[in-house]
């Protein structure tokens, strides 16, 4: 009798299994989909989604397949194979990266985010990244804030190829939308089922061993792929009054608003830059090496979970890093760049990812941290940085800037430049805002600064200095080439420049329809732009002050020494992509702040009209030189945030141009300020926009609008930096302003 119990208990039992597997078979079949590789848009710090959607290829598979491989091999994107270039045989070098900087703030030190980051700065910025360990305590956890606070909070994750690469035209590591969107704790029960899965345990394992870990599964495990949610806008930072970190200037939502942060003065937030995003991860989650959008500063959070572990290169190695990786990293056939830029260009893809002792071998510094909850990383300007995580866990992320970021991020949007990709952010109106509150501040010579704070001021005057010098002498040269028609005050925002796409602030050259703005950095004579001839030009109409500013903080013998030092050095910053052969054939008669005669006879008409006819009526004198005598400095100090509203508000007269007549004159010419910028924006979203033509010698040489940043349709992403995610967000908030798109590829890790 019990011989028969235990029969049918087997029998029973083999039953069960084989009807749970048969179900288990069903509902994979049912929830099976197919994913189609799209080539995707999307925002800096990481995650690109650049495969080609010419391939036609698609991945077949539940999301849970894309996590757990059944160790069959697969074709193409998550194929494994030996890749000779990286040597992980021996896992010994993981032990020889020092770790970078740890920091321990007081909670008096821990006041305010940018006093104490300007305090470290000169030490830990020589290591890229560096660990801020917070004294105080989040009091409503991460996963309740996104499950009880923020209601209905779901998120859809990208899927990463577990795997080496050639980093070739056949072989190179992309990233995928899974298609499967989840709440927090849904992610959170699979991540911890993929872990213990894989180590029988739910529990933390040393740094050390995952590491190694991490890249014997690259190189040549069976896990084909991982998920990861990363640019997911929001934050896990608590609403609560009664939350001590999340009531503190240390919560991102508020760090890019505080009195010292340059990201204050954008005109629209923009999301992973200026406002943080979450980045919510898995074992093995990656982001690949990269440096920040625009080579700002960036601080990330660690809320919950599992480790992390950051790779960082200091700023001074990034040009032997990005060396070591063109030459040993890819190959000659991926390179669409030739020069220091090649392998820059492919980076900002931020799908790369290799292993750091390629980079010990060529002797570029490598850092390392292990990050855990409640600890804050940063990553300096130009500091690239690639990591992984040990588990499920919960990040948050944002970039930042202080007065010092400005010779940095002029760097970046020459680079751009060089590679004419649209920016992200407006450089020049960055700068020009910021050194006028600086101007401002020095006026009213009240209050006493700290030596960090002078040290960004001498940052900001250098940087404000040299591109009003530049500005300046291009306007001299194309007044006194008779290049433009006329002179128009400009009140509206940033354009960017139809030609070579760097933005422009302070002045530019429009056709007679407003949809082909140029830059002063080409040959304006030249240009022959598809809707006629006309040429005007147009100014801010505080763009005297501006020079005056600049004139007045070049009077510092430190600024001035500075300056000259460039210019013998041939710096080209801000004139690139203008020659200097096209600067020194308008020498004669030319030095810096020279005045620049414009006679006006304002005239009115109807906007309905031409711009030939509807525009006040200016003629041009060829500009004369006059010295002005130099007004003593008096340097000094205030708070700059306090008078940001009194600067922005204020209105000054071009010199000039002077008064234009009268307000109907000047509600004309804001509407034309705001008719241009809507154009300008809006022509970039056409690939049939029409082109310019500009003629060198006899040769006519068509140069097309370029594609805006946001063409979905593309499919070579390796064209675009700034790639938009969920676009149509971003144009509610700014009236389709494509200086406020979402930053592309980010994982701000």
């Amino acid at each position: 009798m019990v011989e028969g119990r235990v029969s049918l208990s087997k029998e029973v039992n083999g039953l069960e299994l084989l009807k749970r597997k048969r179900l288990q078979r069903v509902k994979s079949e049912t929830v099976s989909r197919t994913y189609c590789v799209t080539n995707m848009m999307a925002r800096s710090g990481g995650d690109a989604l650049r495969v080609s959607a010419s391939r036609g290829m698609r991945l077949q598979g539940s999301a849970e397949s894309f996590s757990r491989s059944n160790g069959a091999s697969s074709e193409g994107t998550f194929a494994k194979h030996k890749v000779d270039k990286f040597d992980i045989n021996d896992l010994e070098w993981t032990e020889k990266i020092p770790e970078c900087p740890v920091y321990f703030p007081t909670k008096e030190e821990f006041e305010d985010p940018l006093v104490y980051l300007q305090k470290i700065a000169p030490e830990a910025s020589r290591y890229g990244i560096c660990k801020i360990v917070s004294p105080l305590s989040a009091a409503v956890p991460a996963g309740v804030v996104l499950m009880k606070e923020k209601l209905g909070f779901k998120f859809t994750t990208r899927v990463q190829p577990l795997r080496l690469s050639e980093w070739n035209n056949d072989d190179r590591v992309t990233f995928f939308m899974s298609g499967r969107n989840y709440t927090f704790r849904e992610f959170e029960k699979m991540a911890n089922k993929v872990f213990t899965r894989r180590y029988y345990s739910a529990g933390c394992l040393p740094a050390t061993y995952l590491e190694k870990e991490f890249w014997h599964e690259i190189a040549c495990g069976k896990t084909e792929s991982v998920e990861y949610a990363c640019d997911v806008e929001g934050s896990a930072f608590s609403s609560s009054p009664n939350d001590p970190l999340g009531t503190s200037k240390w919560n991102l939502k508020n760090l890019s608003r505080l009195p010292k942060s340059t990201l204050r003065l954008l005109e629209t937030a923009i999301p992973g830059v200026s406002d943080p995003m979450l980045y919510i991860g898995m074992l093995f989650s990656m982001f690949a090496w990269h440096v920040e959008d625009h080579y700002l500063y960036s601080i990330n959070y660690h809320h919950c979970g599992a480790s992390k572990t950051w790779y960082g290169i200091p700023s001074h190695a990034a040009s032997n890093f990005e060396k070591v990786v063109k030459e040993h990293v890819y190959t000659n056939d991926i390179l669409s760049v030739d020069g220091e830029d090649g392998a820059f260009d492919v980076l900002l893809g931020k799908t790369t990812l290799f292993p750091p002792n390629i980079l010990l071998e060529h002797e570029v510094p490598v850092y390392k941290a292990v990050q855990q909850p409640g600890e804050f990383v940063i990553t300096f300007p130009s500091a690239y940085h690639a990591g992984f995580s040990h588990g499920f866990n919960c990040g948050e992320a944002v970039n930042f800037a202080i007065g010092d970021w400005f010779p940095l991020g002029a760097v970046a949007s020459l680079r751009y430049a060089h590679l004419n990709r649209v920016p992200l952010l407006p450089h020049e109106e960055l700068l020009c805002k910021e050194a006028m509150l600086l101007y401002t501040s020095l006026e009213l010579d009240d209050l006493d600064y700290l030596p960090a704070d002078l040290a960004s001021h001498y940052c900001i005057k250098v940087s404000f200095v040299k591109l009003i010098r530049f500005l300046h002498r291009a306007r001299w040269s194309v007044m006194k080439s008779r290049a433009c028609t006329s002179v128009s005050p400009y009140y509206y925002r940033t354009i960017v420049c139809t030609l070579c796409k760097r933005d422009c602030y302070v002045a530019f050259v429009n056709c007679s329809c407003y949809s082909h703005p140029v830059c002063l950095r080409h040959d304006i004579k030249s240009l022959d732009f598809p809707c006629g001839s006309y040429r005007g030009l147009f100014l801010r109409d505080d763009v005297a002050e501006m020079e005056a500013a600049a004139k007045k903080f070049e009077q510092e013998d430190t600024i001035s020494k500075e300056i000259e030092r460039q210019t013998e050095n041939g710096d080209d910053l801000y004139s690139y992509p203008l020659s200097n052969n096209s600067q020194s054939d308008l020498e004669d008669g030319f030095f810096p702040y020279c005045e620049i005669n414009v006679v006006l006879s304002v005239t009115t008409s109807t906007v309905g009209q031409p711009l030939e006819h509807k525009q006040p009526s200016i003629s041009l004198d060829i500009p004369s030189c006059r010295p002005e005598a130099a007004d003593a400095l008096s340097f000094a100090a205030s708070t700059l945030c306090s008078l940001a509203e009194q600067v922005g508000s204020s209105t000054k007269n071009v010199q000039g141009l002077g008064n234009l007549g009268n307000t109907t004159d000047k509600r004309f010419s804001e509407e034309v300020s705001r008719t241009t910028y809507k154009l300008s924006v809006s022509c970039f979203s056409h690939d049939d926009c029409p082109g310019i033509n500009q003629y060198s010698g006899n040769t006519c040489v068509h140069e097309p609008v370029s594609r805006s940043v946001v063409d979905r349709d593309s499919d070579n992403s390796d064209s675009e930096v700034f790639r938009v995610k969920r676009r149509s967000k971003v144009e509610k908030r700014s009236g389709n302003d494509s200086m406020s798109s979402k930053k592309s590829d980010h994982q701000v890790q």
